[in-house]
């Protein structure tokens, strides 16, 4: 259910490292949490961004949340698809319903993000 090559946040954010790059999207705890995504805004190609910064915002069925930035840098590319296709993000949280890629300013933010065994263990310990 949690990819084990991801980092993960306690915003329930996941980071796939892709080079210098880092690919963000929403945890399936996440999106199953907010159940049917209808809408999100994701921010500009260019745009600075410092770690645990608010990016953008999904809106479900059930709620409006914000995204937050689990690592600080520039974003290199957002998912166009979600413009018109924000189910993805219910249907793939790992693949086709990733939001943004980032320039990481700062890789050693990474360290600061939970492996899959602590983020499983940080859910447990929330009742999830």
């Amino acid at each position: 259910m949690y990819p084990a090559d991801l980092k993960y946040s306690k915003e329930h954010e996941w980071v796939k490292v892709e080079g210098a790059r880092a690919r963000i999207g929403l945890t399936h705890h996440a999106q199953h949490a907010l159940g049917d995504v209808v809408f999100v805004e994701m921010p500009k190609v260019g745009r600075a961004l410092k770690a645990m910064e608010a990016f953008g915002v999904v809106e479900s069925v059930k709620a409006v949340s914000d995204i937050y930035a689990p690592v600080g840098g520039a974003v290199a590319e957002v998912n166009a698809a979600l413009e018109s296709s924000p189910e993805l993000i219910n249907k793939d949280c790992y693949g086709a319903g990733w939001i943004i890629t980032v320039e990481m300013a700062n890789p050693a933010e990474l360290d600061a993000l939970m492996d899959v065994k602590a983020y499983e263990t940080f859910l447990a310990s929330e009742g999830h």
